[in-house]
């Protein structure tokens, strides 16, 4: 398996850190969010199958992880998820996890993940405003859309995804077929319509937070300090 992290975004919405890259912010616990994901993925992982996509000052997580493998993406202030996810892609030809570089989570989610074994993507029952990215699914819990606009959400979509190797080339297929400005659902969506099954897997709500505000930053430190506390995340 190998991990690509997006994280060449200027995260210029938490104002106080927004002369770092936002996956630089760091957590009450001493972690940055980049610090917190690769202490859990590499439990399961080698460093040299974990690839993180830089951009915006890139240099300052160049420092902080000097032996972590890394893709520049020069085009970042004019593309989005897709085009980093895109461009990351090229050469790689195996099973695949991809996530954003602003989202912590619990332990257990990812190892939910190796337990499905399957194409799917991590998604949570909560109440979704215009900023999440939400989901449909269906009876069977295949996912049927998901973007920023879709309607009757059923949840939102965490932004932590897992394509097996025989899906990839859709995948592949589907971002070609993306805008500079869409987002990797995008991408993930033409794979759907082009016959690949996204399994959904369902997380608690209090198992993960993406950071965009200081109001999510807080609500980060909260969910570790109860996730340490409780030695879960030890």
């Amino acid at each position: 398996m190998k991990v690509i992290i997006l994280a060449a975004g200027l995260g210029s919405r938490l104002d106080s850190q927004s002369h770092c890259p936002k996956a630089l912010t760091m957590l009450e616990n001493g972690d940055s969010l980049l610090g917190w994901q690769l202490k859990i993925l590499l439990k399961h992982l080698h460093l040299k199958d974990v690839l993180i996509v830089v951009g915006f000052h890139y240099e300052a997580i160049l420092q902080a992880f000097p032996q972590l493998p890394y893709y520049y993406n020069k085009h970042y202030a004019e593309e989005n998820t897709a085009g980093s996810l895109r461009r990351a892609l090229q050469g790689i030809d195996d099973d695949l996890l991809w996530l954003n570089g602003d989202v912590i989570f619990h332990p257990s989610v990812f190892e939910a993940i190796l337990s499905e074994n399957q194409t799917c993507m991590v998604v949570n029952q909560a109440q979704v405003g215009d900023e999440e990215v939400k989901y449909r699914m269906d009876d069977k819990k295949n996912i049927l859309e998901v973007s920023k606009t879709v309607r009757g959400p059923q949840g939102e979509a965490i932004g932590i995804n897992f394509f097996r190797k025989a899906d990839l080339s859709k995948l592949k297929n589907g971002l070609d077929q993306c805008e500079k400005t869409d987002y990797f659902e995008k991408g993930i969506e033409f794979a759907i319509r082009d016959g690949v099954q996204v399994k959904s897997v369902m997380i608690p709500f209090e198992h993960s937070c993406e950071v965009d505000f200081k109001e999510d930053l807080d609500r980060a430190n909260s969910l570790i300090r109860i996730w340490t506390d409780s030695s879960i995340a030890r």
